[in-house]
């Protein structure tokens, strides 16, 4: 089930693809880094990379006052790509996009007024007449090529008034507010639009995390942000600096996720989670946490403000995740205290780190930052959506320490954290290990080069760490771009992958696995190939796939059990299955 679901598609290689296949136009932009999500697509849990199509002012070739706050108001669509599929060339495969939006996740209002990426301030609305003032989205069918709306949304400040007029003339110091034509008795104005933003002038008591998503909700885009009660007060409890636990390659290197402040704390809760409707800027704050005192006092001091937990819709569940910072700060508590005696703690040897980010994004300049995707960990029944991250020991060594995983989907196990701790005596290779390994093997290292070469340049995606049978798969996706052209982006055409002292590199996932286990990886080609081979058809093969099957199962047991003796002997019989089963493979 893991590896039917290994996300191959990195949100934060993908925004320059995004931006070439689904801007469509200038005026219209995507962030820095991009959302995972999942949703149910043709009756099967899929994850999804996520965007809306937001307006860049800054992009319009025809810039003046009347288009920047009356004409341009707004963006248009949300674009999903599935996360493990990708086309024939390379690029990813989208669920929903294009101009009018394709309904391949349902019908939703595409309109963007509310976002990351909006005017300070525009003017809508207004008298309804059959020329409608507001840029909607480009369409060739029309004869001016393009659509035009005017919005009929709750959101915004009536500013048709004189008074009004003038009160928002002030504000902005923009005369034109008082002069334009355009501008009438039914128009409104829209302020304060960054979801984050907007949320923190409603609860400002309330520390937000970094990083909003946009979800289709009943038939809205949502924004989705997690709101925590912190305090720096909490009796007998380890002080920690916010802005240093939460910091990693995501944080420091995209312009897409807001770093937290530099703040003391020793008590956190996500005790709320808000929404923000992307076409009217409803700000709906939930309670998720029932049992925050923090929270429970604040409702008090402003009765009302926060909504039930009974209220959240089925649809909105759906999408709720585990919060990024929220795991960011107890991974940091975690790499010391999971530490069981004073002895241990005191000497500090068996304390972890998070290892440095060996892909392109964080050039192994900061901490890995932890990813979503769909995995089942060992004795769950199911796969579940999770937010992973490994750890390595601190002082310098790069081996693998422990793999923590936080389940992620709304349930009986959300926020549920399992460490996957391993025997001190057994040496795996952690991220930064694992990297190496990759562009020291002769096969990878002249294919890599040769990528590399003729304008073009690799960009190796996030690397995962995936429990699977009995052991740790990584995998990596490499992506190739053109160098000598402004236009390009990049394109998904090789995948590594790990497994013990096994290495596979081919064009497609099922290829990197089948040379990793011996041709019975268990997994169909990504873009759309025939059914994996099963690579029985003489005694030695199935002799040794089946011995690898059972170690794999052994090691699965071992670790669902804590039994670590165990697990260290199975990952010994499996390696020997693997290679028999390859030098079986190769006699055939």
């Amino acid at each position: 089930a893991t590896i039917a679901n290994i996300r191959l598609m990195d949100p934060n290689v993908l925004p320059a693809t995004f931006r070439q296949l689904q801007q469509i136009k200038p005026y219209y932009t995507f962030p820095d880094s991009l959302d995972v999500d999942r949703y149910m697509i043709d009756g099967v849990k899929r994850d999804v990379i996520v965007a809306v199509r937001e307006l860049n002012i800054a992009g319009n070739p025809s810039r003046n006052w009347i288009n920047d706050h009356l004409v341009y108001t707004h963006g248009f669509g949300f674009v999903a790509a599935f996360g493990n599929t990708r086309d024939a060339d390379g690029k990813p495969s989208f669920a929903v996009g294009d101009l009018p939006p394709t309904k391949g996740l349902g019908e939703f209002q595409p309109r963007i007024y509310f976002g990351e990426n909006v005017p300070d301030y525009s003017i809508i609305g207004g008298v309804k007449t059959d020329s409608p003032v507001e840029f909607d989205y480009p369409d060739d069918a029309s004869s001016n090529g393009q659509k035009n709306y005017t919005y009929r949304g709750t959101g915004g400040v009536p500013v048709g008034s004189l008074v009004n007029k003038i009160v928002f003339a002030l504000k902005y110091q923009e005369q034109k507010l008082l002069l334009s034509s355009l501008i009438n008795k039914d128009s409104k104005i829209l302020f304060e639009r960054n979801p984050r933003e907007r949320v923190a002038k409603v609860a400002p008591w309330l520390t937000l995390d970094g990083d909003p998503y946009p979800a289709l909700i009943d038939g809205k885009v949502l924004w989705i942000i997690d709101g925590y009660t912190t305090s720096a007060g909490y009796p007998y409890a380890k002080q920690i600096s916010l802005s240093s636990a939460t910091s990693d390659a995501l944080t420091a290197n995209s312009s897409a996720i807001t770093a937290q402040g530099n703040q003391s704390i020793n008590y956190i809760r996500n005790s709320v989670k808000a929404t923000v409707d992307a076409y009217d800027g409803t700000v709906t704050l939930y309670q998720w946490d029932e049992k925050d005192p923090v929270l429970a006092t604040w409702s008090k001091a402003f009765p009302g403000t926060v909504t039930p937990k009974s209220k959240i819709s089925k649809d909105l569940m759906a999408h709720i995740r585990y919060p990024e910072d929220m795991f960011r700060v107890q991974r940091e508590i975690l790499s010391a205290y999971h530490v069981k005696t004073a002895a241990a703690f005191y000497g500090g040897q068996d304390f972890w780190r998070v290892p440095r980010d060996p892909s392109t994004f964080g050039a192994n300049a900061s901490a890995q930052p932890p990813y979503y995707l769909t995995l089942q960990m060992p004795g769950e029944a199911k796969p579940e959506f999770a937010m992973t991250t490994p750890f390595v020991p601190r002082g310098g060594r790069e081996n693998l320490s422990a793999f923590a995983v936080v389940n992620s989907d709304s349930g009986p196990n959300y926020g549920k954290i399992t460490v996957l701790q391993l025997p001190r005596s057994t040496n795996v290779a952690g991220p930064s290990q694992v990297a190496s390994n990759f562009e020291a093997k002769p096969e990878v290292a002249n294919s890599l080069s040769l990528l590399r070469q003729g304008g073009s340049d690799v960009v190796l995606g996030n690397l995962l760490t995936l429990p699977v049978g009995g052991g740790l798969l990584y995998v990596q996706p490499v992506y190739v771009r053109a160098t000598s052209n402004s236009a390009a982006y990049p394109l998904l055409q090789k995948v590594l992958v790990s497994f013990g002292d096994q290495i596979g590199y081919d064009d497609t996932l099922k290829g990197a696995l089948d040379q990793v286990f011996g041709g019975n990886s268990g997994t169909t080609s990504t873009t759309g190939g025939s059914t994996p081979t099963t690579g029985t058809t003489n005694n030695s093969l199935a002799s040794a796939l089946a011995s690898a099957k059972q170690a794999l199962s052994d090691g699965q047991a071992a670790l669902a059990k804590g039994d670590f003796a165990a697990y260290g002997r199975a990952q010994d019989r499996l390696k020997s299955a693997i290679a028999s089963a390859i030098a079986a493979q190769t006699k055939k």
